[in-house]
């Protein structure tokens, strides 16, 4: 079996592992607070004006299944926003899981993707395969800091006895990777990272998610600078159905395992963690600065990993996008398309700044 082949098999898995999960996370957020941070950032958004009234059907497929319809909340909010403008607008919901969303653009059943996560490598080879040139993908949201099944933030997590409290990228690509794109050499000992006393000839034993997961698939574009090699001694964890039906999720059994390893650094989530374990702070360089995940990091991008969610759209080089498709991706640009994301409230909103770069893309 092929790489490409063997993670789209893992991928399926987990969507059919997800699809027993409960109902934790995924049918209602907590709206943010008018005074909230992502209220403050939206209120500095232009208001959506369209530039011309626009009807019929807008097929909208990605992230979501028949069972956990993760985006149908949010997907109503935009839907009923966007209609008081163009009240000839039907939107039809078809989220059957992001790895249905660029296929269906390619093959012609669906007009937008909204994905869970960035776009994978794969897909966009699969969508250029077929038409030839690349998908235009835009950003809508930020990913949140903390909400299962809502692009939540991928942190490193150390023991809490470990004395370290930061590193950069290029630490973490020679820690969990095998060639050492971002710097001179691997790192496997706790020495090389310039711990001292008991700590300096004892291996560093990494936790992760499968590396055929899409999580690895991210880490591996963004800290791995793509490389498919990993440090071999990567301990690699996915989702457990449990005999009540519930899951074990694969983060919370990263950081359970570090809890008992002193010598151990995981990638995983704040919301998993416990007493035992400590999140890091992230540097792109060795003088710093060292940033921490919250709200107001990712929305400003200053963490290194920031996630963010993109719509996907079938556009040839040289003409221009459909106008309905146009105009609903200007509106989740809008201040009221971002509101829609706080009013929702698991996804954080952009900044606006970033959403008019993105804007820009549709001209």
């Amino acid at each position: 079996m092929t790489r490409c082949a063997h993670r789209s098999v893992i991928l399926l898995a987990g969507l059919l592992l997800v699809s027993g999960a409960g109902a934790q996370d995924v049918t209602k957020g907590k709206p943010a607070a008018p005074d909230s941070y992502e209220a403050q950032v939206v209120a500095t958004f232009p208001a959506y004006a369209p530039q011309q009234v626009v009807s019929g059907v807008i097929r909208i497929w990605g992230h979501g299944n028949r069972r956990l319809p993760w985006m149908r909340n949010l997907v109503s909010h935009w839907e009923e926003g966007f209609r008081k403008f163009h009240p000839g607008i039907t939107i039809r919901y078809e989220m059957h899981g992001t790895s249905s969303g660029i296929p269906a653009l390619f093959t012609g059943i669906g007009d937008v993707a909204i994905l869970g996560e960035e776009i994978l490598p794969e897909a966009a080879a699969a969508f250029e395969r077929a038409r030839h040139y690349p998908p235009l993908g835009v950003e809508i949201c930020t990913g949140s800091v903390d909400v299962r099944n809502f692009d939540y933030a991928q942190m490193f997590f150390v023991h809490g006895d470990n004395p370290l409290a930061q590193l950069t990228l290029a630490q973490l690509d020679a820690i969990f990777g095998a060639e050492h794109r971002r710097g001179d050499r691997n790192i496997r000992t706790w020495g090389q990272l310039g711990l001292t006393g008991e700590w300096a000839d004892k291996p560093i034993t990494p936790y992760g998610w499968a590396i055929t997961d899409s999580f690895g698939a991210y880490l591996e574009a963004a800290l791995l600078e793509g490389s498919h090699r990993w440090n071999n001694d990567l301990r690699e964890f996915i989702h457990i159905n449990r005999p009540d039906g519930t899951i074990y999720d694969h983060g919370q059994q990263i950081l359970d395992g570090l809890a008992k390893d002193r010598y151990g650094i995981a990638v995983s989530n704040i919301r998993y963690a416990g007493p035992d374990v400590k999140p890091l702070a992230i540097g792109l360089r060795p003088e710093g600065p060292f940033i921490t995940v919250g709200k107001e990091t990712l929305v400003g991008r200053q963490y290194p990993l920031t996630r963010t969610i993109p719509a996907v759209v079938d556009r040839a080089p040289g003409l221009p996008l459909e106008p309905k498709l146009r105009e609903f991706l200007l509106f989740l640009l809008s201040r009221e398309g971002q509101e829609a994301i706080n009013q929702d409230g698991r996804y954080l909103p952009l900044s606006a700044d970033f959403a008019a770069v993105q804007r820009r893309k549709l001209d």
